[in-house]
């Protein structure tokens, strides 16, 4: 189940809201660290004056002192006998801490001292999506767009990448789009909408909406680059291809590399080199066409070519922490862990810091050396307790990817004690629990999250597919995931989950160009694995033996693909 987790747990080089609020000014002096304390009780009365004046104290010392949760709600409490201003500080502290049901209690306080206050409905919006709330956070936003005026779409545009930040896209585009949705819409917002349903897997949406922009305004040049990825996606090579050519030509300097990137999208791997090399002999940004070109022969997996382009910009300086790090990469997939650690240690203060780190952590677990693992992303918490969260989640699943699910799942519930009801968390130990063998917890865990998230599209489908997995009520599993579809009707897990679950069905038939779908958009390893095993269960052995061994070459340290590799060759072969 745990490549499922992606579509509520985001890690890697995304940078964390609460960095973006800093920057926009919403958040500043908030994080100096977190650790546990006991639960509170919630209130009946507002607090009177004397009592906000003593719960303010508090809530600064438990924050000097590190202690998040007591911060939180100590400033939540008090919130509700103070004024705006103090009910802004604890909607700020108790977010920046996530602790998001002292977050929504603040914010909603904040919200009804200042319904006028543009940061306030903000940060409300943001909160009600990370619950799950979305009537209330179409409401906000909607007045977000009509207080805005002229500048609504500039507006939105900057709402809409903090709630990606927050939130998977088929759930951001669910309380956009009816926002945004009109005759009036300007071709930019509607090229907006296009891309986040492209990122939600809703490729007819993704279409619809860019064709509107292009109907509003011929040259919307996004619009038109929504296009050629829905049809990469579709595997619609020729309008692709036409529609690539036809902004290269119209842009020749910001669109030098449409073609290139559709032939690469559509794996005409041969065509997208070629393509390149005639970028290259033009003069055309020659690093941008350098870094291409290693990508495509790591993809081609010509790794010697891979490592002498990757060397050659890592030296010249173009594009060098990228460089770095796919040149580390290639040296722990071919077994050479010392000098991937090297790279990947100069990147431990880069923008690939985080993504540098778990790789290195990872390493270094492998090897036993856990102490120094765990220093590896502890330290960076240290100096960066606005990523404390997210290094959390990436430790435990570091944990967990080495065998050691106990510990795993116990810093989990640690951090539930400091993030009390947090969905991420939440979720991510229930995965945990299925890895660890406690199936009826896990299960459990995801009944209760789906719960207090009706509807959740990523919940439905990592429940149902757990159910599908372990071939419990195979009907209800197979509603849960049709239904977390209609959300994302092209995402990959899900339809992945889809065949899976007609598989176990037994209607092996309709399963398999099901699987070959989402192989083709998700290129993920144990969805290979699963469309590999129908194809053998039907009997076409030599297909599932291609598609299995391409998805290793691609894969190598893939587990689940292997084990059912493995399990499928000693029947053969007992």
């Amino acid at each position: 189940m745990t490549r499922h987790a992606s579509a509520i747990v985001r890690h890697m080089t995304r940078i964390s809201l609460a960095a973006m609020l800093t920057a926009l000014g919403l958040l500043s002096g908030v994080l100096p660290g977190c650790s546990s304390t006991t639960p509170r009780a919630e209130p009946e009365q507002p607090p009177d004056g004397s009592e906000t004046s003593s719960l303010t104290v508090v809530a600064e010392i438990a924050l000097e002192r590190g202690d998040c949760r007591s911060a939180s709600e100590s400033y939540a409490r008090a919130a509700q006998g103070g004024d705006a201003e103090l009910a802004k500080r604890a909607a700020q502290v108790a977010f920046s801490c996530e602790h998001l049901p002292a977050a929504w209690e603040a914010v909603q306080r904040w919200r009804a001292l200042a319904p006028d206050d543009t940061d306030a409905a903000t940060l409300y919006a943001v909160v009600a999506l990370k619950l799950y709330k979305l009537r209330e956070a179409r409401g906000v936003i909607a007045q977000l767009a009509r207080d805005g005026g002229r500048s609504s779409e500039g507006a939105l545009s900057e709402l809409a990448q903090m709630l990606l930040q927050e939130s998977d896209p088929a759930t951001v585009l669910a309380v956009l789009s009816p926002v945004a949705e009109g005759s009036g819409t300007s071709p930019n917002v509607l090229a907006l909408l296009a891309d986040i349903a492209l990122e939600a897997y809703h490729l007819e949406r993704a279409e619809r909406y860019a064709k509107q922009a292009l109907a509003r305004d011929p040259q919307a040049a996004a619009a038109k680059r929504v296009l050629i990825r829905v049809y990469v996606l579709r595997g619609d090579a020729p309008r692709a291809i036409e529609l690539a050519r036809e902004i290269a030509l119209a842009d020749p300097e910001g669109s030098s590399f449409e073609l290139a990137d559709a032939l690469m999208g559509l794996e005409r791997l041969e065509e997208a080199r070629q393509e390149l090399e005639r970028l290259h002999a033009e003069g055309v940004a020659q690093g941008e066409v350098e870094r291409r070109l290693a990508l495509l022969a790591l993809e081609s997996g010509d790794f010697d070519e891979a490592e002498r382009r990757l060397t050659a910009l890592a030296t010249s300086g173009e594009g060098t922490d990228a460089a770095i790090f796919y040149l580390a990469e290639i040296a722990e997939r071919e077994g050479d862990y010392e000098s991937a650690l090297a790279g990947y240690r100069r990147l431990a203060n880069s923008q690939l810091a985080i993504t540098a780190r778990a790789r290195a952590a990872g390493i270094l677990l492998e090897r036993g050396e856990r102490a120094e693992a765990l220093a590896m992303l502890d330290d960076y918490a240290t100096e960066h307790p606005e990523q404390a969260f997210e290094l959390t989640l990436i430790k435990a699943r570091l944990f967990a990817d080495h065998g050691d699910i106990e510990s795993a799942i116990a810093l989990l519930d640690a951090a539930l004690e400091r993030h009390p009801g947090h969905p991420s968390l939440q979720y991510e130990r229930a995965v945990l629990l299925e890895r660890g063998g406690q199936l009826r917890e896990c299960l459990d865990a995801l009944e209760k999250l789906l719960e207090e998230r009706p509807g959740d599209p990523a919940v439905m489908n990592a429940l149902g597919y757990t159910m599908a997995d372990h071939g419990i009520e195979l009907a209800r599993a197979e509603t849960l995931i049709r239904r977390a579809l209609e959300s994302a009707p092209d995402n990959p897990a899900m339809l992945d989950s889809l065949g899976w679950v007609r598989f176990r069905r037994g209607d092996t038939r309709a399963a398999i160009p099901i699987l070959e779908r989402a192989y083709a958009l998700g290129r993920d390893p144990e969805i290979a694995a699963h469309w590999g095993e129908a194809l053998w269960a039907s009997g076409q052995q030599q297909q599932a033996r291609t598609i299995l061994a391409t998805a290793l070459a691609r894969a190598p340290r893939s587990q689940p693909l292997r084990k059912t590799i493995d399990r499928l060759l000693s029947a053969v072969n007992p």
